[in-house]
């Protein structure tokens, strides 16, 4: 269809009430002296509005960019100021913050001049880096004369006008134009801001006499010859350099025109001679006349001029034309007709905009399609709880009376019907609605007397309520929705209607749905070219657009219904719009079939005409947006862009545009359906066309229908309300899409500012659609972004129409449902994919995919399992599954489906949802193929999550199936630990682990070598591992070295407990081998196992390294094992006694247990070690005798703690009477062992001698006696070493009386010296020292003597061995 321009069609009514903020207004009283009282029964002026624009406003980088002052006068003497930016969202909450509410006191003065009076104050304040002009209004004192003029009572002016103009002067003073009462005009002059002087009043009068006036008046007899009948009805001022022309349109129906400068009328014209039929204007005076102007530099200044009459009123367009000596006259341009009272006109210099009450007949007018108020009556259906429905009722009903009035009106109105009852007026949307329902059920409670009632009549006392609720909001609505003025900005062309309650906005209608809500008489006289170049094809579609309104203005509440319903429920459209025409056919009582027919006959080309309108309805296009803002761009440029309608009440006027126009047209696509199904039933050749049938029947049918969806899908989505989501949800939903790589998909923060529920669709174009189309809007500018002008009427058209591409249902791309998915709208999502399904064949595997996502989230596990399966036979074919399988560096590893495979296991890994992994993993496996990288991947997913559920047997046959050597033994080391974790260490060892014994045993053995040894017990699995195979020397072998690290590693007693079972372990699995082989490698010892918890396989950093060569291999028979296992006990033992010892008992050797068993007293079992381990005795008997000698010197506590390691002693027989002490116990011990244990040379006794005499012990008899058998040269020369002279001497001339024959058993002489006994002999080398000994020092008679007593002995010794020698020589000779 050609393009028709935006002035020569209809315009819908979009509110914007829905989504306001909840406005807190600054209450401002400006109150002059001697004003402060208003008079009693002044007169109070109806409520009005206004509003300001900027001059810069439609400029996209203008920081005044969509602003604009809208103001509200209410019958209690106060304006409503309101700072809106509606387009951005930045601002809106300071701005918010600076709206105020003036108070006058005085109301007559301020309603003449109200709306110019606000505008001036508003220019005082003005600042240019301010968000708002008000932001500092609320420091301003208005009692301060600096900051207020009074403006005195002016005798003459009209009681009850409501005319005036003001402007500012190139001086900055403030001008008022007011009628006056006997004809002229009152012109009053403030003086500039913050300057002081008076008001000065100058009067213009027809005489063109000008009188100045101060302060007080002249006598009126000198004011001229006009009459009342002169009295301006509407002023206008326009400004021209240094002077003003002031209009006005008086009573006598005369525009006059004043110059301010020169203080004359400059023209004056008759507006009856441009009404055709005048003479009854002529003779009344005018009431109603309106006038505006409108000034274009470059076409000059144009008048609207509205003329009142009973029955018809006229507008008249006119341009000032200026001739010479200051002469102007007007230059008719256009007349326009309505039988409407206009109450509020504005005018372009193209253009007339005006607000009316209800549509006229004119048909040069553009109507516009208001926005209907609601049903008068509340439906619930009988299978409907009215409790249920009670939030249909506050969504549908309640927004809609109250159509986004602050949050305080609509709890006003929620307290008329509550009877008063106090409340909170600050609640947020949700708050609200429990207020509501709590109020109606409250009412509904108090006004029940019984105590008992049926069901049925419960019910029905809740609808008697909910409509009574009902009936409130809409007597509320129908106050709120009457209009007061219309907003204009000539900069952007935006027009404003405000109403009492709220303010509305005017968008162009699209060409097929002005067509068909156009009312018949305007249809008739439209514009042919407009809808096609061809005339033929506009008559067809004319004709064709007549037919569907006739089946529309037909159809029944109940067969519109039954086409929703079959929509809703995935019926055949087809179908229902068979029903609907049969049901058509039943009831026409008005032949409008007839007519439908006779209209079809009127058409040339049926099936071109509806196909033509089908490609005008159709938005299904190729072409995809840009994703975001062009990086390349100025950062002020995409900032800018970046806030551009950005806002809530932005967002809701978008979509509700996208649902005006998705409602009217599913109404087109719907009576086009019934329109073909009544071509079909026809048949005839005549109306369709030779051979037209089967074409109708089977394109456009088929192609009407997916129209009547798509549109129904959209509407739906318009009305669908998006549902709070939880903080918690929000970030389990961003760690979702983060696995997914999906996190750019739309963002996750909700839109908080506003005061009613958002729906998805609004949702939708906040967080991705509207970024995604203004930077398509401004990607190619026809002209410099600076340049650039924000032209309301195609901005927001061209918006309206990419928004409806982006939720196009058969477009390729799939925002609108990426959005759902990443803001957590699931139910609504799952409620659009299953409308969308049936019939939508565009987009199946991310539908598929999402609606899974949605069965996670709900807990349908199965359903979203098989919803991921299907999606995968889509992957490679739609941009949504592409980006979904993209990876971040851009490399592809493998195939697309198997990377979407991956994609899917990681989100179910992430939900927790192990079976599903297995199963998917497991049908991912057959799409691998001889894919051994991608089969490793899969079978590693399924051992994984079969190990994380239980499943050992499954994760082991799956670990046996990873083609990977590397990955399978990662699994193996991960199922080890993780059975042994869990203890289940019987399917652990009874795995047959085919061709992986090694490695098993490998990954075993370095784990029990890296983990503490008390926590974990892999030795023991070891060894149990190597039982349940029989391999008993491995077994041994892991015994062993498990006693050996217990004992350096582990410093408790439990430790050395563990050790010694260790070692009984093992050298049982030796005793169950033959004895040829009982034997076994000794463990290497080193560094690695010196430090608890080091691998002995790797170093610090994790390496492997290599096993030094130069090491020699130790083998271990049985009898070494029990060797250790009798040094196991002893070390257990000695921590038994002593517990201080048993930090370093577990690593000591025999050697140090011998040490530390003699110091904590445990002889016998040191004893008994030195036996094992073929040890000599000598520690223990310098140990006991160095305990003898402690003891000897000991006091009384020494005494007492020596019975403790006595006892711990085998004696023979322990002595506890009062002659026995522990000394003489542990002499007795001592005297014991050498007498038990013998040694070469008399070892034994010669170190506890050594010992003894060392610490200057004189040695005891018993011990003197003892050794004098075994050894009594040794003695002596003991007693030579320690310089025992005295006693050296004594024992040898007790050992020489002993070789004579006394006492020769004391010296263990069997036989003395004699002829006929053996040889006999002296140590004279040691008698010898001694001697020398005796002999240096010569000067000590106590030597000399004992030396004398030697000699003496010695000649004794030799005279007898002399006589001896004679006799044994004597019988050798016989």
């Amino acid at each position: 269809m050609a393009a028709a321009g935006a002035l020569e069609r209809s315009f819908l009514e979009l509110s914007g009430a829905e989504r306001e903020r909840s406005r807190h207004f600054r209450e401002i009283t400006v109150c002059g002296i001697g004003t402060a009282n208003a008079v009693a029964g002044a007169l109070k002026y109806s409520e009005s509005a206004g509003g300001f624009y900027y001059v810069e406003s439609g400029k996209l980088f203008s920081v005044t960019r969509n602003r604009f002052i809208h103001c509200f006068h209410h019958s209690a003497d106060g304006i409503d100021l309101v700072h809106d930016k509606h387009w951005s969202q930045v601002l809106n909450e300071v701005l918010n913050k600076n709206n105020y509410c003036w108070h006058y006191a005085s109301c007559n003065c301020l309603n003449r001049c109200r709306n110019h009076a606000t505008f001036s104050m508003a220019e005082l304040v003005i600042e240019s880096q301010m968000q708002s002009i008000f932001t500092d209004i609320g420091k301003v004192d208005f009692r301060d004369p600096c900051n207020n003029q009074l403006i005195p009572a002016v005798p003459g002016l009209p009681p009850n006008s409501t005319s005036s103009a003001a402007w500012l002067s190139s001086d900055g003073e403030a001008l008022f134009a007011l009628p006056s009462a006997a004809g002229g005009i009152f012109v009053l002059k403030l003086p500039p801001y913050d300057i002081p002087g008076s008001v000065s009043v100058v009067e213009l009068k027809q005489s063109s006499v000008m009188q100045r006036l101060l302060i007080g008046w002249m006598p009126t007899a000198i004011r001229g010859d006009q009459g009342p009948s002169d009295r301006a009805l509407s002023l206008a001022v326009h400004c021209v350099e240094h002077n003003a022309f002031i209009f006005a349109l008086c009573q006598d129906h005369k525009l006059r025109m004043w110059s301010y400068k020169d203080q004359m009328c400059l023209m004056a014209a008759d507006m009856l001679e441009y009404v055709p039929v005048n003479k009854d204007l002529r003779l009344t005076a005018g009431t109603g006349h309106k006038l505006r102007l409108a000034f274009s530099p470059s076409m000059g200044l144009y008048l609207g001029i509205y003329m009142h009459a009973l029955k018809r009123g006229q507008f008249c367009i006119f341009q000032l034309v200026s001739t010479e000596n200051n002469r102007y006259s007007l230059d008719h341009i256009s007349s326009l007709f309505t039988s409407q009272f206009f109450d509020n006109f504005h005018t372009f210099s193209s253009f007339v905009n005006c607000l009316f009450f209800c549509s006229n007949v004119a048909g040069q007018w553009n109507p516009v399609f208001m926005q209907p108020l609601p049903e008068e009556e509340i439906i619930i259906r009988d299978d409907q709880d009215p409790r249920v429905s009670s939030s249909k009722v506050i969504r549908d009903c309640f927004t809609l009376a109250f159509l986004g009035q602050e949050l305080e009106l609509e709890l006003f109105q929620l307290q008329i019907f509550c009877r008063g009852t106090e409340r909170n007026l600050d609640l947020s949307w949700s708050e609200l609605k429990k207020e509501i329902t709590l109020a109606v059920e409250n009412e509904l409670q108090g006004s029940v007397t019984e105590y008992e009632f049926s069901q049925d009549e419960f019910r029905t006392l809740q609808q008697e309520f909910w409509c009574k609720f009902y009936a409130c909001c809409l007597q509320y609505q129908e106050a709120l929705s009457q209009p007061l003025a219309l907003h204009l900005n000539p900069h952007t062309n935006m027009v404003c209607l405000l109403k009492k309650g709220y303010l509305s906005f005017l968008v162009p209608s699209s060409l097929v749905d002005h067509l068909y809500l156009l009312p018949d008489e305007n249809l008739l006289t439209e514009d042919e070219t407009t809808i096609s170049d061809d005339v033929d094809v506009a008559r067809d579609v004319i004709c064709l657009i007549k037919c569907l309104r006739l089946i529309g203005e037909s159809v029944t509440m109940d067969m519109a219904v039954l086409m929703e319903t079959s929509c809703y429920n995935l019926q055949s459209p087809e179908k229902a719009a068979e029903q609907i025409l049969e049901d058509l056919i039943t009831i026409d009582v008005e032949n409008v079939m007839e007519d439908i027919c006779s209209k079809l006959q009127e058409i040339r080309n049926p099936v071109h005409a509806i196909g033509l309108l089908i490609r005008e309805m159709d938005y299904e296009t190729e072409v995809e947006m840009e994703k975001g803002f062009n990086p390349a761009q100025p950062l002020n440029v995409r900032m800018n862009l970046s806030q551009l309608y950005g806002s809530s009440t932005a967002g809701y006027i978008v979509c509700r545009g996208v649902y005006k126009i998705a409602s009217t047209r599913f109404l087109i696509c719907r009576d086009l359906l019934i329109l073909q199904q009544l071509l079909m039933r026809l048949g005839d050749a005549m109306i369709l066309g030779a051979g037209q049938l089967f074409q109708a029947q089977q394109d456009l049918l088929h192609r009407t229908a997916p129209l009547l969806l798509s549109y129904y899908l959209i509407k739906w989505g318009s009305q669908c309300l998006a549902t709070d989501v939880p903080v918690d949800t929000l970030e389990s939903n961003l760690q979702h899409l983060s696995v997914l790589e999906l996190t750019d998909s739309g963002a996750l923060m909700a839109n908080k500012l506003v005061s009613s529920p958002q729906t998805i669709m609004e949702l939708f174009f906040q967080e991705v659609a509207r970024k995604q189309i203004i930077s398509h809007l401004f990607s190619q500018p026809k002209a410099p972004l600076s340049q650039t002008g924000l032209n309301w009427p195609e901005m927001i058209s061209a918006i309206i129409s990419y928004l409806l591409q982006l939720l196009w249902p058969s477009n390729p791309g799939c925002l609108f449902l990426e959005c759902l998915m990443g803001n957590c709208q699931y139910v609504q999502l799952q409620d659009y994919i299953q409308l969308l399904h049936p019939w939508c064949q565009v987009n199946v595997g991310s539908c598929r995919f999402m609606l899974g996502r949605c069965y996670l989230v709900t807990g349908e596990v199965q359903k979203a399992l098989e919803c991921f399966c299907q999606a995968a036979s889509e992957v490679g074919k739609e941009e949504f599954l592409d980006r979904l399988i993209r990876s971040e560096d851009g490399e592809i590893v493998s195939t697309p489906r198997l990377q979407y495979y991956d994609k899917v296991l990681r989100l179910l890994d992430v939900v927790g949802l192990p079976e599903l992994v297995i199963q998917l993993a497991s049908s991912a496996i057959t799409e691998a193929g001889d894919d051994w990288k991608s089969q490793a991947t899969l079978r590693t997913c399924i051992f994984k999550h079969h190990l994380d559920l239980g499943h050992n047997s499954q994760a082991y046959e799956a670990l046996t199936q990873i083609p990977d050597s590397s990955r399978q033994l990662d699994c193996l080391r991960q199922l080890v630990v993780v059975l042994c974790e869990r203890s289940q260490l019987q399917d652990l060892v009874e795995f047959p682990y085919v061709d992986l014994h090694n490695e098993v045993v490998g990954i075993i053995e370095s784990r029990a070598r890296a983990v503490d040894l008390m926590t974990h017990n892999y030795y023991e699995l070891l060894y149990a591992f190597h039982i349940y195979r029989h391999n008993y020397r491995k077994a041994g072998t892991v015994m062993f070295e498990y006693g050996m690290r217990l004992g350096r590693e582990v410093r408790t007693l439990r430790g050395l407990e563990k050790q010694g079972n260790c070692y009984l372990a093992a050298i049982n699995c030796l005793r169950l081998i033959r004895p040829e082989y009982a034997w076994i490698v000794q463990p290497a010892s080193g560094a690695v196992y010196d430090r608890p918890g080091a691998s002995p396989k790797r170093n610090h950093d994790g390496e492997c390294t290599d096993a030094p060569n130069n090491q020699q291999i130790e083998i271990l028979e049985l009898k070494d094992l029990e060797k250790e296992c009798s040094l196991a006990r002893i070390r257990l033992t000695l921590a038994q006694h002593d517990p201080s010892a048993v930090a370093i008992a577990g690593s000591s050797s025999a050697k140090e247990m011998v040490t530390l068993l003699v110091q904590a007293g445990l002889f016998d079992t040191a004893i008994s070690l030195c036996h094992t381990f073929k040890l000599p005795l000598t520690p223990v008997f310098e140990g006991l005798a160095f305990k003898c000698i402690k003891l000897q010197f000991g006091g009384e506590v020494a005494q007492a703690e020596a019975w403790a390691w006595l006892a711990a002693n085998q004696l023979s027989s322990v002595i506890t009477t009062k002659e026995s002490s522990a000394t003489d116990e542990a002499w007795r011990l001592l005297s014991t062992y050498l007498e038990r244990y013998k040694a070469q040379n008399n070892l034994y006794h010669q170190c506890v001698i050594n010992k003894l005499l060392s610490h200057g012990v004189p040695l005891p008899n018993w011990l003197i006696n003892s050794y004098k058998k075994v050894d009594a040269a040794e003695l002596l020369r003991l007693y030579l070493n320690y310089d025992l002279l005295e006693e050296a001497v004594d024992l040898v001339s007790e050992y020489v009386d002993a070789v004579l024959g006394k006492g020769h058993q004391y010296f263990g002489i069997e036989f003395p010296l004699s002829a006929t006994a053996p040889l006999v002999w002296l140590p004279y080398s040691s008698i010898d020292h001694l001697l020398q000994a005796l002999g240096e020092n010569s000067a000590n008679s106590h030597n000399i003597a004992l030396s004398q007593k030697i000699l003496d002995k010695l000649e004794d010794y030799q005279q007898k061995v002399d006589k001896a020698t004679r006799d044994l020589l004597y019988r050798r000779n016989l």
